[in-house]
């Protein structure tokens, strides 16, 4: 498993991206349009962290990991099979790959292709 993408959702984007550059020294760039704005650095395995503020008034802040996967609908489709439901159906980001997110045991995952 690799995480591909690690979504931090909070309204206090600036001060987690303080935060991490000061323990981690990570390093963020300007806001993405296409990652709903978020403000995004590399993960040292490969893959990105962003850090955005909530798109809607009734998004809660969360924590969302979305794993690499070789195919998208076959993995939305198993996550499915194994009890979960679809929160968002696969979807293209351009230039960045496509995901897909489920919920189950009360718990937010993301499944992302190259």
């Amino acid at each position: 498993m690799q995480i591909e993408y690690l979504e931090i959702v909070t309204p206090d984007v600036d001060g987690v991206c303080a935060t991490y550059a000061r323990l981690y020294g990570a390093e963020f760039g300007e806001p993405d349009a296409v990652l709903g704005n978020a403000r995004t650095a590399a993960l040292p395995a490969g893959g990105m962290l962003g850090v955005r503020a909530p798109m809607r008034e009734d998004e809660a802040p969360v924590v969302r990991p979305y794993l690499l996967v070789d195919d998208i609908d076959a993995a939305a489709e198993a996550a499915v099979a194994a009890g979960g439901e679809i929160a968002h159906p696969p979807w293209e980001l351009p230039g960045h790959g496509k995901f897909a997110i489920f919920i189950q045991g009360g718990i937010q995952h993301g499944v992302w292709q190259r």
